[in-house]
């Protein structure tokens, strides 16, 4: 079974793309996703956090505080990178364990540091979802409701679109204007056929 990556810059449109595929009957990890779940439910790397970031990091009733998380790392970058060190590992085990239950002709793995966190090399494959910067930047900030500002120091801790497209097997355009779906259904018959 073939282990294909798909990533995008913060508000590219990966977790639309992912929701077509499953449509497809291909299942998809999704690595943002289960990164929360295991800094509530894994014991070591929560109390790893708490030694980084302090008790705040979560909210009286064990869920995370993603304000005050978000809040301390996008404007840090050396935290940034230590609680990165800390989540990519125990998402890269539970990635490679979900991965020997499935039972397709691919899977996807979809996160939005795949490159920058070296997860890339564990996979067979990558996709790159691109899109115009100002257009993710409307889109996140409808999504989160957050400030232009917040958005932009959220970029500015991601690798720049063209660098990640310049390393990707594949490009799906989500740019509002290229249709999306025929470009999903041709990469999934050529990925289907590896």
């Amino acid at each position: 079974m073939w282990k294909i990556g798909i990533t995008g810059g913060i508000g590219s449109g990966k977790s639309t793309v992912c929701r077509v595929f499953e449509w497809l009957g291909i299942p998809v990890y999704y690595a943002d996703e289960r990164a929360k779940w295991l800094m509530q439910h894994d014991a070591g790397l929560r109390q790893a956090i708490v030694q980084l970031l302090g008790w705040q990091a979560y909210l009286p009733d064990g869920s995370l505080n993603r304000a005050y998380i978000a809040e301390i790392v996008f404007r840090d970058a050396d935290k940034l990178q230590s609680l990165n060190q800390l989540v990519h590992p125990a998402v890269h085990r539970d990635a490679e364990q979900w991965s020997l239950a499935q039972h397709a002709s691919y899977t996807l793995r979809e996160a939005a540091l795949l490159y920058e966190s070296g997860g890339y090399r564990l996979l067979d494959k990558m996709i790159v979802v691109t899109a115009p910067e100002e257009l993710r930047v409307q889109r996140v900030m409808a999504r989160d409701s957050v400030s232009r500002e917040a958005v932009l120091a959220r970029m500015a801790q991601q690798w720049p679109e063209s660098q990640k497209a310049a390393l990707a097997d594949y490009i799906i355009h989500n740019d509002g204007q290229t249709l999306l779906l025929p470009q999903i259904l041709a990469l999934h018959q050529v990925l289907s056929k590896l």
